[in-house]
């Protein structure tokens, strides 16, 4: 069974367990007995002092992009500061009481996934406020298979933003602690940073292979399909076509009202995946209240599926076949107000609509282009831990 990095930590009892801690987490981060690591850690006699709480709030519960508030954890009875609220990163203030932070929040992977930039604000607050930060890292539950990551790269000059700061594949293939590495050095953000690797993961396994049940790790994602799907359905967050929020399979399924059904289940064919067609009416999101129809994609086997090109042909045959509803779409969030450029920043690429104008064949070789990520091997190598 795998081990946590928290499981690891709880069995080495250090002796700096007596310092004021601060952890950064959520409710799906657990002991690999399901247990909420803020509670293992403080029956283990850690000192926790404050939680900190990425998108979604502490519970896991809050909605897609919404602000979330600070409060009191009802199972430790610790406050907890939002880092997204009024402010991404941890104040100064927030920190005056706080000798040494824990990160311990789970990833899918997924370059666009906030939990990732919110570790490294973290990363960046812990260098400017002199705070040691302790990193328990978990395993990448797509896999950390480095031939499967994909891009595109982020453009950093005309596209960061808090779905996506810095310059690394869309599927990154690597776990939180790894990127941290990275991204300490590369950045130079020089923070005293340690990293506590899980034990008995084989890099190339998926999730199945843990021998623990998949907690979703965000009220959207699920399960490990969900989760496989979702570096390139989470693309149609840019599209007015529904990804399946507000239904009983958000990425799994891709709906509207005005997809036929039958013409849609031959234009989704993909290989590696088995099709239903489908009915739901969402009861929030795009189209709630109204009847839709599409498709739902199961994976056959995990281990050769590309999501994001997938993801990207997809939009376009939807596109060509359905001209006259077809639309972009904005995609208001706590730190995107306005939604807009929301493909843009998805990809990480500018003006990455006009890539969809192209013809059927120029698109697909563009996009086995635009996809390569194999040069970030070489460039990451050095980081991994596994």
């Amino acid at each position: 069974m795998i081990r946590f990095g928290v499981d690891v930590l709880i069995a080495q009892n250090p002796d700096f367990k007596n310092l004021r801690i601060a952890l950064v987490t959520n409710a799906a981060a657990t002991t690999n007995q399901c247990e909420p690591v803020s509670l293992a850690l403080l029956k283990a006699g850690f000192n926790l002092v404050k939680l900190f709480s990425p998108e979604h709030g502490l519970d896991v519960q809050g909605a897609d992009g919404v602000k979330m508030q600070n409060g009191i954890d009802q199972v430790t009875q610790l406050p907890v500061i939002s880092l997204y609220g009024d402010h991404l990163s941890p104040t100064e203030t927030d920190l005056q009481d706080v000798d040494m932070i824990i990160f311990d929040i789970p990833d899918v992977g997924v370059r666009f996934y906030t939990y990732l930039w919110t570790l490294t604000y973290v990363l960046q607050a812990a260098a400017n406020y002199n705070k040691p930060l302790l990193i328990l890292d978990r395993p990448n539950p797509i896999s950390g298979n480095l031939r499967l990551c994909e891009g595109p790269m982020l453009n950093e000059e005309y596209c960061s933003s808090f779905i996506g700061r810095w310059n690394i594949p869309l599927r990154h293939s690597c776990t939180l602690a790894e990127l941290a590495l990275f991204f300490n050095t590369t950045k130079n953000i020089n923070a005293d940073l340690t990293v506590l690797p899980c034990r008995n993961w084989d890099r190339n396994k998926f999730q199945p292979a843990w021998g623990i049940d998949f907690l979703p790790t965000s009220p959207a994602i699920r399960n490990i399909n969900a989760a496989m799907l979702y570096p390139g359905l989470g693309l149609l967050e840019a599209t007015n076509i529904s990804e399946g929020r507000g239904a009983t399979l958000p990425f799994e399924i891709v709906v509207s009202p005005w997809m036929d059904q039958v013409d849609f289940l031959s234009i989704a064919k993909q290989d590696g995946i088995s099709l239903e067609s489908i009915k739901v009416t969402p009861n929030e999101g795009k189209y709630a209240d109204q009847d839709c129809f599409g498709v739902h994609f199961k994976l056959k086997t995990h281990d050769h599926f590309k999501s994001v090109y997938h993801g990207l042909l997809l939009i376009k045959l939807i596109k060509d076949h359905y001209p006259a509803y077809f639309k972009w779409a904005t995609y208001p969030t706590n730190v995107n107000p306005e939604g807009t450029n929301h493909l843009d920043k998805l990809l990480g690429l500018p003006q990455s609509e006009a890539f969809f104008e192209l013809p059927v064949q120029k698109f697909e070789t563009t996009m086995i282009d635009v996809c390569d990520a194999r040069a970030w091997t070489k460039v990451i190598k050095p980081y991994l831990l596994y």
